[in-house]
């Protein structure tokens, strides 16, 4: 038997839900990137579920294999000290499961495509006073 893959989309969390649900978004749409594979986002803090609460719902669709992706631009506090207690804790209350934590972004090619795409879109508009894009 085919032991599946689980992913969670660790994002930090807001108190603006909007952003939280930017997040949910963007799992949706890496699972559906991804063939349907089983994908759920979490929060560090101020948006549900928490990284347990999503380790819990992959571990109730049979994944054993979970793969946390943080959205997360730089290794900073969150990634070094709180991540690891929290991939500690959903381990112990979850025997069984495995648990890998991928990099933050920093460092990915497709982070500097990004950026200079972003800057594409406002060449020509010094001087304008915009906030958010």
């Amino acid at each position: 038997m085919k032991t599946e893959t689980g992913y969670i989309v660790f994002a930090h969390g807001s108190r603006v839900e909007s952003a939280n649900d930017a997040v949910r978004r963007v799992a949706g749409d890496f699972s559906r990137r991804e063939g349907g594979s089983p994908t759920e986002a979490a929060f560090l803090e101020g948006g549900t579920p928490d990284l347990g609460g999503a380790v819990a719902a992959l571990a109730g669709r049979g994944v054993k294999n979970v793969v946390v992706l943080p959205y997360f631009l730089t290794l900073g506090t969150h990634m070094q000290r709180d991540l690891p207690k929290l991939v500690e804790r959903a381990l112990a209350d979850h025997p069984g499961i495995t648990i890998t934590v991928a990099p933050p972004l920093d460092g990915h090619p497709a982070l500097l495509d990004a950026l200079a795409d972003r800057a594409a879109q406002f060449q020509g508009t010094a001087g304008e006073r915009t906030a958010g894009g």
